[in-house]
């Protein structure tokens, strides 16, 4: 892919599974990379392993749900790396239960970590790409957002909402060679997806469920993810901005 080499590249949750394939890409493409996570001990370790590819890394401990967490957090990015060139925001959580057995807590936990940390890095970076002249945003959503999942009725109003929102921001920063994009995952083998499993009143009946749904028959792995949403960081993606691409081997289908 065009337009990596060299770039700095802030992941959020970039110890996990998704954003652990994603950072390894950047780092393979020649991309500098920040690894956020709210775990420091999976961000020094994915962060050690893209350092070995000979571009430079940095782990740092941020709970995107807090906002002066965030602004030390990239502060510290760019003191490190230099200036920002691309944000992937990925950093998710969930509770699979059906929408009346859930309790006001977990909503407010989840809005804070699927829908406010995205406004929260939004807000701090975008100035930033503003004043560099220019840059990649991609969101990573969940095809949740686009088609609904029963268990998941908050999680997919978060991400419905970061798809809004990324729509709404693609519009705004056009003008300022920035794009916007999102990718949305379907059922992925992550540890966000065990505790999706462990959530339910039969996980063998759930995932075998979620097989049969989608059409290429089989749950998607982390490493589906990364070269979507690295293209869509790229320059072969400059053009492109205010897009949904679903990576869900056909889960869902629209256009």
């Amino acid at each position: 892919m065009r337009g990596l080499t060299g770039k700095v590249a802030i992941v959020t949750g970039g110890g996990g599974g998704i954003g652990s394939a994603v950072c390894r890409r950047l780092g393979e493409q020649g991309a500098h990379v920040a690894v956020l996570d709210l775990d420091t001990d999976t961000a020094m370790r994915v962060a050690a392993e893209v350092a070995g590819m000979g571009v430079q890394t940095v782990p740092i401990e941020c709970d995107i749900a807090d906002y002066r967490a965030v602004e030390q957090a990239v502060a510290d990015a760019v003191t490190t790396l230099g200036p920002i060139d691309i944000l992937i925001n990925n950093a998710g959580w969930d509770v699979f239960k059906p929408f009346v057995s859930t309790e006001p807590h977990e909503w407010d936990r989840l809005i804070q970590i699927n829908l406010i940390g995205a406004l929260n890095t939004h807000h701090v970076v975008l100035p930033l790409l503003v004043e560099h002249g220019g840059g990649r945003i991609v969101n990573v959503a969940s095809d949740a957002a686009r088609v609904g999942s029963s268990g998941e009725a908050v999680y997919a109003a978060c991400k419905a909402g970061v798809v809004g929102l990324s729509k709404t921001l693609a519009r705004e920063h056009a003008r300022h060679n920035i794009t916007i994009n999102v990718v949305c995952p379907g059922p992925t083998d992550t540890a966000l997806f065990a505790t999706v499993r462990e959530g339910a009143a039969n996980p063998e009946k759930l995932e075998a469920a979620f097989r049969r749904a989608i059409p290429m028959g089989r749950i998607g792995h982390p490493g589906d993810l990364p070269g979507a949403i690295c293209f869509l960081a790229s320059d072969d993606a400059a053009y492109i901005t205010g897009q949904v691409l679903s990576v869900s081997g056909g889960l869902t289908m629209s256009g």
